[in-house]
C-alpha cells in the first residue's frame, strides 16, 4: 500500500501516516494539492491530511480540496504532536539565538522562545527546517520539530515537549477513491449549502437536534462565486447508512441547495 502525506519525510504528517497504517510506503508531497492528486490518479491507495489542530484551529484549505475533489473520507486519526528543540550536534543552548520552524510550530512555541530569548524565523516545514539546519551546519539556529526529523537527520535534541500547551492534536483525515462501510462507532462528514433566508440555518441544525445525533464540528467557508454566501461542513456521530442518520439527510435535504456526504468512517475516540 502507498500513502501519500504532505511534507518532507519526518514531518509530522509522516508520523501520523506510519502510526495510521502501520509500515506502509510512503510518497512525500510538496502540497495538499498533491496529496489528493496523488490519490486521485491512483498513484496511491490514499492520502492522509490534516484537517484541524486543537490550538490553532481548521487547515482551511483542505476544506476546500474535499469539495474540490472526488475523494472519499475513509478515516480519522489524531495525532499528538510533541516538539522538539532541535540543533547540530555538538551545540549547546547558549550557543543559540535564533530558531526556525513551520509558523504553526513557532506559535505553539511562543512562550518557551520568548522566555529564552531566541528570534523566531518561519520557513515552509518544520521536518524542512532540520534539513536546512543541517545543510547549514550553522550552531547559532535551533529548528523545531518532530523527533523522527532528528533522528532522520542525525540531528541533536536539545530539549523535548517545549510546546506552551500539552493539549495540542492534530486530527488528520484519511483520503481514499472509494469509500468504506464502518462497522460499529461511525462518523460522519457533509458538506451543504443553504439558501440565504431567515432562519435556514437553524432548521438545518434542527434535523439533527430532532433526532439526538451528536454534531463534533461545525465549520463554514466562503462559496465561491458567491460572496457573502456559505458553504456548511459538518461532522457528526453515525454512519450514513444508519436509521436517525439517513431520515436526518433526508430531511436536510429538503432545505439544502446542495448537499454531499464526504464520507462515513470510523470513528477514532479521542475526543
Amino acid at each position: 500500500m502507498r500513502v501519500a502525506f504532505q511534507g518532507e519525510p519526518g514531518a509530522y504528517s509522516e508520523q501520523a501516516v506510519s502510526e495510521y497504517f502501520g509500515q506502509v510506503e510512503t510518497l512525500p508531497c510538496e502540497s495538499f494539492d498533491d496529496v489528493f492528486e496523488g490519490v486521485a490518479s491512483r498513484t496511491c491507495e490514499s492520502g492522509l491530511i490534516p484537517i484541524e489542530n486543537s490550538l490553532a484551529g481548521s487547515i482551511h484549505q483542505n476544506y476546500d480540496l474535499l469539495l474540490k475533489n472526488s475523494l472519499h473520507i475513509v478515516g480519522e486519526y489524531f495525532l499528538r504532536v510533541r516538539h522538539c528543540f532541535i540543533a547540530v550536534p555538538g551545540t549547546s543552548m547558549g550557543e543559540i539565538r535564533k530558531v526556525i520552524s513551520h509558523p504553526q510550530a513557532l506559535g505553539q512555541c511562543a512562550g518557551y522562545l520568548k522566555a529564552h530569548s531566541f528570534k523566531p524565523e518561519a520557513v515552509y516545514d518544520t521536518a524542512g527546517s532540520v534539513k536546512m539546519l543541517k545543510e547549514s551546519q550553522i550552531k547559532d539556529t535551533a529548528a523545531i520539530a518532530s523527533r523522527r526529523a532528528a533522528d532522520l537527520h542525525g540531528m541533536q535534541i536539545l530539549e523535548e515537549g517545549i510546546e506552551d500547551n500539552p493539549e495540542n492534536f492534530t486530527r488528520f483525515l484519511a483520503v481514499s477513491l472509494e469509500p468504506v462501510e464502518p462497522a460499529g462507532d461511525a462518523k460522519t462528514s457533509i458538506v451543504f449549502t443553504l439558501k440565504n433566508t431567515p432562519g435556514a440555518l437553524f432548521k438545518a441544525l434542527s434535523v439533527f437536534a430532532l433526532r439526538d445525533i451528536d454534531l463534533t464540528k461545525i465549520e463554514s467557508r466562503p462559496l465561491p462565486g458567491k460572496p457573502w454566501e456559505y458553504l456548511f461542513y459538518i461532522d457528526f456521530i453515525g454512519a450514513e447508512s444508519e436509521g436517525h442518520a439517513a431520515k436526518a439527510l433526508d430531511h436536510l435535504s429538503e432545505y439544502a441547495v446542495m448537499l454531499r456526504v464526504l464520507g462515513s468512517y470510523p470513528r477514532m475516540k479521542n475526543e
